[in-house]
């Protein structure tokens, strides 16, 4: 690799000079490579050497822009057969903050402080820093994508987010992620009170969601034939996403079989004499279809909240001088977090007792990381000092 001065003449007499980079990528093609000043060309030929002989390098010529590399993605997914709701997720990261801000942006140029500076981009543009988050790991996506094509050799989002992996941004995540009793969790006195007030229509799908812990999705999926009354038991084995497209269980774990308390299951037995000899969707609508996510929330979970008494005060009134009052759980994961808490609870508190593993699998997680993260705090501790100084006393007597 070699850095060269080259001058010339204009055709109106006018000598100009600059500094060439001649050198010859991983593949053994020669490049070259011209700057206006030699510190930018000794910089770069730095570099370069480093990464040919990591076999990291792509020069800018072959390379393509963040918004070609990004297309390329989106068309993976459609042939790996994502679902729609993801593919239109991926679509709109791209459209709506990618492209505008980074995507005539080559990917050979992509650099850890070229990320840094989008993501604080995004951040003074007024994104949340939810969607920041979300928009960063659809771009590593796009980065890997590109690397399997060859098209990159360098994924800086990952080498961003390997940089962050410390203790401390591992804590501040697992405290942001974890949920509290009374403000994402009903209490005991709430669910109670949620139970008493549920609506013949809806108290099936809702005592299902309560005492199950099913995803919305499964139990828009659910079929008669899952449910075993014998053995009380339903098996989760497909899920409905917002499309009515039928599709797996978020991840392989998620394929489970869930043990039933008689209230669940003397209520599906209920609804299932109602309906006759039904089957299909145990949760259909009346023309037999899936319901909606929306639907069951507006029509279902909330209302019967607000029947219940297990709202929040806006403090405004409506048109004829009442008090307009709100659900203060308002979605049906709400409902799930209940249930995984009622499996950690203690039995002289009216739980199950369950250990961590078995919370993981009735839940469905992919990893006991996750329940740890979301649910950890909530499992009893059994290390107060009374009981340290008494397993100290076994020991050395």
């Amino acid at each position: 690799m070699s850095v060269r001065k080259r001058t010339w003449t204009t055709p109106n007499g006018e000598e100009k000079s600059a500094w060439v980079v001649d050198y010859f990528d991983t593949g053994g093609k020669r490049r070259l490579k011209t700057f206006r000043l030699k510190k930018e060309a000794d910089a770069f030929a730095s570099t370069a050497s480093v990464e040919v002989r990591e076999g990291t390098h792509v020069a800018d010529s072959a390379s393509v822009t963040v918004e070609k590399a990004a297309k390329l993605w989106i068309i993976s997914g459609q042939n790996a057969g994502l679902e729609r709701s993801t593919l239109n997720q991926r679509t709109s990261h791209f459209e709506h903050h990618i492209k505008p801000l980074i995507g005539d942006m080559l990917l050979s140029r992509l650099t850890v402080p070229t990320v840094r500076e989008f993501e604080d981009r995004m951040r003074r543009e007024g994104r949340s820093p939810a969607m920041v988050k979300k928009v960063l790991t659809s771009l590593g996506s796009i980065l890997t994508d590109a690397n399997e094509r060859g098209l990159a050799t360098r994924n800086p989002v990952r080498d961003i987010k390997t940089s962050r992996k410390g203790r401390d941004r591992r804590a501040e995540r697992r405290q942001k992620g974890r949920v509290e009793v009374g403000v994402d969790i009903p209490t005991k006195e709430e669910i109670k009170a949620l139970v008493a007030a549920l609506e013949p229509n809806w108290r099936p799908l809702l005592i299902t969601a309560i005492f199950t812990g099913m995803r919305s999705s499964e139990l828009r999926g659910l079929r008669w034939q899952d449910v075993d009354f014998d053995k009380s038991e339903i098996r989760v084995s497909q899920r409905m996403d917002q499309f009515r497209k039928v599709g797996p269980p978020k991840s392989e774990a998620g394929t489970r079989t869930i043990p039933v308390p008689p209230i669940a299951i003397n209520t599906l037995k209920e609804l299932k004499l109602k309906l006759g000899s039904p089957k299909g969707l145990v949760f259909a609508n009346p023309d037999g279809e899936a319901r909606s996510h929306t639907n069951i929330v507006n029509k279902g979970l909330k209302p019967a909240m607000i029947k219940a008494g297990v709202i929040v005060e806006t403090g405004e009134l409506d048109s004829e001088g009442n008090a307009i009052l709100l659900a203060k759980y308002t979605g049906m994961h709400a409902l799930r977090h209940f249930y995984a808490s009622w499996l950690i609870n203690r039995k002289e508190d009216g739980g199950l007792g369950l250990p961590p593993k078995m919370v993981q699998e009735r839940l469905g997680h992919a990893s006991i990381v996750m329940t740890m993260d979301v649910y950890g705090h909530l499992f009893p501790r059994a290390d107060d000092g009374r009981e340290l100084a008494d397993a100290a006393s076994a020991l050395l007597s």
